[in-house]
């Protein structure tokens, strides 16, 4: 018997000393009360803080709704040639049938000999608009341009996207050009045609500024799109055609580049066109400006 209460009482002790031991002491709550009650302040701090963040991201977020939705800057034709109704020109008068022929890329061996033969033959005067780079390349045909009464424009130096360059780069490309056409020809052209026909609307103030006239076209034969044929380039033209059209054809292409379709429809357009009563002129006779400084 005494044995057994023995081993009995052993065992209670266990017990209680296990119970004792998973309840925390008092000491042990005291000193995990502070930490306890400094983490729940941070988090109280921590919502303070964000409370301020939370209402300015709401007060911007009614901004936004509230601001207008930014303009963007009309850069189509007609716009600025509403902005710049003396500078920026696409078409001649409406009132009488005249149209103006204009080429681009000029002067190209290939092609622009060919171009000035069938205009020989029909007695027909256009406006050729000159990259420089090409012009001091083939001086002759300038020459050649010139002589037979044709009207020379600037069409920069290398053929460049101006509505990519900063207004001085576009500046030296005009001035470079200038400056070979008046060696070659004795003449400074008045008469602008940006690359593309893209131009940013302060290019377009400096070029008024400096005595030039920009002149893009209103009738596009298309005939740098995948080497059309002249039937191609002549429905083209006919698309839009009017009294006082300006219509772009191209007198000097890229390697790879054909430009028989236009060779070859420029016989039939002229015809076509005197068929209808319309007479050809150069772009000063249909604009009425000045060609030359």
């Amino acid at each position: 018997m005494i044995i057994k209460f023995g081993k009995l009482a052993v065992a209670a002790a266990t017990i209680i000393a296990l119970l004792f031991s998973a309840v925390p002491s008092r000491s042990a709550v005291e000193a995990a009360a502070p930490q306890q009650q400094s983490k729940q302040n941070a988090a109280v701090k921590a919502k303070q803080k964000s409370r301020p963040q939370q209402k300015r991201r709401q007060k911007q977020k009614q901004r936004q709704r509230k601001r207008p939705a930014a303009q963007k800057v009309d850069m189509s034709w007609v716009s600025l040639h509403k902005q710049y109704p003396n500078a920026f020109l696409l078409n001649g008068p409406r009132n009488l049938k005249r149209v103006a022929l204009t080429f681009d890329d000029a002067p190209d061996p290939r092609v622009t000999p060919q171009i000035l033969d069938v205009l020989s033959r029909y007695r027909i005067c256009a406006t050729f608009f000159v990259v420089g780079e090409r012009a001091s390349k083939h001086p002759d045909l300038v020459r050649r341009i010139i002589s037979e009464g044709h009207v020379i424009g600037n069409h920069s130096y290398n053929h460049p996207v101006f509505s990519k360059l900063p207004l001085s780069k576009v500046q030296h490309q005009i001035w470079q050009t200038d400056g070979v056409i008046k060696r070659i020809a004795g003449v400074t052209p008045l008469l602008i045609r940006p690359p593309y026909g893209e131009l940013l609307p302060q290019q377009i103030r400096w070029s008024k500024g400096s005595g030039y006239t920009i002149v893009n076209w209103d009738v596009d034969s298309e005939d740098w799109r995948r080497n059309p044929s002249s039937a191609r380039v002549l429905a083209n033209i006919r698309k839009t055609l009017q009294p006082g059209s300006i219509i772009l054809q191209h007198a000097g292409g890229g390697e790879g580049q054909s430009l028989d379709g236009t060779i070859h429809a420029l016989p039939v357009l002229i015809e076509s066109l005197q068929g209808k009563g319309y007479e050809m002129v150069t772009l000063p006779e249909l604009l009425g400006k000045r060609a030359y400084r």
